[in-house]
């Protein structure tokens, strides 16, 4: 009997013992603690504004804080260069915006490497540009301006958030398929560049749509022109940039996403693909989205790293062609 006995006891303890282990390992599950997604622009800005959306919705879905870390500087690669050294846990991951490749590209001092240092996670939404313009300067229209700026070349100026980034790269390539000669006046990220715009100290910035669109309805900004393929049904009376300056196949969009130092695990990159491809699908969700002009990506994970890929080709004769040098 106290054989018996024994063996129960012991068959007991065992089950109670692998109990505990799978308690244990559910508490390991991924994610047991908060994430951190770093932000390469000041808050406020509409990196910013995005980036927060997905993190409130990823968090209230994976049960963890989502905390946006806005770390901006040298065109998106002091946050780049943070993510790329982070532990490869899925608790660092970096809201990405085209300037995780412009900052490669256009910065020598970058010592990440986009394409080899990350894993992709998912391309999220993409926003048009628009040319806003200080409405006390002379010119209603894209035309208006380009026959301004050719009457005093080298006067007019153009703010961006930043040298390298998408809107400085934008502005050139406009410049330069326009044939016009204006100053570019460089910033530490939008939010400043905005209100140097609506203050008048710059007379004109491209900047995206989810931007400038408060400031175009209260008549602080006139909108010259906006850079989707069609034009935006928030603005339905401003002509697209090709429209507007008869440049054929001409778009000019800021695309979002979201990657993770290389190395971090299939499972995870998994999770939050998933998370994120249902926040996409989320009626709640896509009306914030709308509400600011962003269009919804999503997709893969294989499908965001060809995308990256291709951009990355693209982006790099973009410079070239704007006669965008090194910094």
């Amino acid at each position: 009997m106290v054989c018996k006995l024994g063996r129960i006891a012991a068959f007991i303890t065992g089950v109670a013992s692998m109990l505990g282990t799978g308690a244990a390992g559910a508490q390991g599950a991924y994610p047991d603690k908060p994430i951190r997604m770093l932000v390469a622009f000041p808050a406020g800005g509409p990196t910013d504004v995005n980036a927060r959306l997905f993190a409130q919705y990823m968090a209230e879905k994976l049960g963890q804080p989502v905390i946006v870390d806005n770390r901006p500087g040298a065109g998106g690669n002091v946050a780049s260069t943070m993510v790329a050294s982070a532990p490869k846990d899925g608790y660092t991951l970096l809201y990405n915006t085209s300037s995780f490749l412009l900052g490669a590209l256009a910065y020598k001092s970058a010592t990440h490497t986009p394409l080899k240092d990350f894993v992709p996670i998912v391309r999220t939404v993409g926003v048009p540009l628009v040319v806003a313009m200080y409405p006390k300067v002379p010119a209603k229209s894209m035309q208006e301006f380009v026959a301004l700026a050719k009457a005093k070349p080298g006067k007019m100026n153009y703010a961006s958030s930043g040298a390298g980034t998408i809107d400085h790269l934008a502005f050139a390539m406009l410049e330069s398929r326009l044939g016009i000669d204006l100053t570019h006046v460089p910033y530490k990220g939008t939010a400043p560049a905005l209100a140097d715009l609506v203050g008048g100290q710059t007379e004109t910035f491209m900047t995206t749509l989810n931007t400038v669109l408060p400031f175009v309805q209260s008549k602080q900004l006139t909108a010259l022109a906006v850079g989707s393929k069609a034009r935006s049904p928030l603005l339905p009376g401003v002509p697209t940039v090709a429209e507007a300056t008869g440049i054929p196949n001409i778009e000019l969009t800021a695309w979002n996403g979201i990657v993770a130092p290389v190395g971090t695990s299939a499972e995870v990159v998994s999770r939050l693909n998933a998370v994120v491809n249902d926040a996409l699908k989320d009626a709640v969700f896509l009306k914030k989205l709308e509400a600011s002009g962003a269009e919804p990506y999503g997709g893969t994970p294989e499908a965001y790293e060809k995308f990256l890929a291709t951009e990355q080709v693209s982006l790099a004769a973009s410079l070239k062609e704007a006669g965008i040098e090194k910094q």
